[in-house]
């Protein structure tokens, strides 16, 4: 972007400094050159945009990613993972080792990395702590660092926790995210619902809530003996925040993250047995979601993961009980937290901004994108009130599996720069 850009009374928002009021802003050479009530332009050049009912604001930030390239290109490609996280304000994403081959090797890191380095996306590569991301073999992470992954995960649960304790103790010097999938898979079974009155009225089998916080629990304790740092993933219960929240005041290195889904979808939904609404966690109580929001107020869950899982539709056009776990959302997330949390006061504006952008950078170890003077230009331009419908024509993604098919919802991404 060479054009010089004056957004003119826009809402600016830089939660990071807690700035958030009515402006101009000038964009030239790519920077931030200018944030005032009202700016004389000298350059006849430059382009105005009116910036009533707009609101100007950080780039969002993926921290969990599916590519359906390598591999899986019926799914998602490169190509249509940059164009979906562009219409969606995402600028940055962080991409799951579950690609074919597996990123359990720095050839793979590579060829990601060479595909992607002319997008206009950021992408970033999460290396698999296992090979293949089963077994108990640990993968090459000295090899995985060095060729510049993001972190380490194999966005699986772990049921070996001697395994786990030796992984936390092998990847503590490369000072990279560890993020860990809180289940206990014995707990959990073949559960595919919260276990509840409601599983129960719906006849799918329940997945209880100790599956997560006995997992999380058990995770913690490892890391006040190794001392190693991690990223406890999609955290879906009230309990888990409360755990986590503990571990916090007793000052153990961990951060957390929640499904976007989880903070505006609970397990009514389900009713409908939509295929689109399988996520693994699955969907909580009410009493969850409210739980999980209130850890995103209080900073005890750190970011809001999209985790944009693309499947076709085939794949994806099966019974509940039978669908994969995922959804899309790289287009979505924005727009529907904006309406649900933000719109009904559950959340501030400047609340699911952190949480979506300020803190997913912290979670990564990067540093947060900020609306400042002579700040590199990284923000969104996102029009609140935009209606727009949600059809496979409207989608960049190469998948539409989404709850919200065929339906109309407020808020566009219109531009991204």
């Amino acid at each position: 972007m060479n054009q010089t850009l004056l957004f003119q009374q826009i809402r600016t928002l830089d939660p990071v400094s807690g700035f958030d009021q009515v402006t101009d802003i000038l964009i030239d050479d790519n920077k931030i050159q200018e944030i005032s009530p009202k700016i004389e332009l000298t350059d006849d050049s430059a382009k105005i945009i009116d910036g009533n009912g707009l609101i100007l604001a950080p780039a969002l930030v993926d921290l969990f990613c599916h590519s359906g390239e390598p591999g899986y290109e019926e799914r998602e490609t490169l190509q249509t993972l940059n164009a979906s996280a562009k219409a969606g304000g995402v600028s940055r994403v962080a991409i799951l080792p579950n690609t074919l081959p597996v990123v359990d090797n720095p050839n793979t890191v590579t060829w990601i990395q060479n595909k992607t380095k002319s997008l206009e996306t950021n992408f970033d590569c999460w290396g698999s702590l296992t090979k293949n991301l089963e077994g108990n073999t640990i993968a090459e992470l000295a090899d995985l660092a060095e060729s510049g992954v993001v972190g380490f995960t194999d966005n699986r649960p772990h049921s070996n926790l001697q395994l786990v304790r030796k992984l936390l103790e092998y990847a503590q010097p490369f000072h990279l995210p560890i993020a860990l999938c809180p289940t206990n898979l014995q707990l959990k079974g073949k559960g595919v619902v919260r276990e509840c009155r409601t599983s129960i009225r719906l006849g799918l089998i329940g997945n209880p809530e100790i599956a997560e916080t006995v997992a999380i629990a058990s995770l913690l304790e490892i890391v006040a003996l190794t001392k190693t740092p991690i990223h406890l993933m999609n955290i879906s219960t009230a309990r888990g925040v409360d755990l986590i929240k503990r571990a916090k005041e007793e000052q153990l290195p961990v951060t957390g993250s929640v499904n976007w889904h989880h903070l505006i979808l609970n397990i009514e939904t389900i009713a409908s047995y939509n295929p689109h609404l399988r996520f693994d966690p699955p969907l909580g109580t009410e009493i969850d979601r409210l739980g999980l929001l209130e850890g995103i107020k209080t900073g005890v869950i750190d970011a809001i993961s999209i985790n944009h899982t693309p499947y076709t539709y085939e794949e994806k056009t099966v019974a509940f009980a039978d669908a994969p776990s995922g959804s899309i959302g790289l287009e979505l997330a924005l727009p529907l937290l904006w309406q649900n949390l933000v719109i009904t006061g559950e959340l501030s504006a400047s609340q699911l901004w952190k949480a979506l952008s300020v803190n997913a950078l912290k979670c990564l170890y990067q540093e947060p994108l900020k609306i400042q003077i002579g700040q590199r230009a990284e923000f969104i331009v996102f029009a609140p009130q935009q209606p727009w419908q949600i059809t496979p024509n409207q989608l960049k993604s190469l998948s539409y599996n989404t709850y919200w098919l065929e339906k109309e919802i407020k808020g566009k991404i219109l531009c991204n720069y």
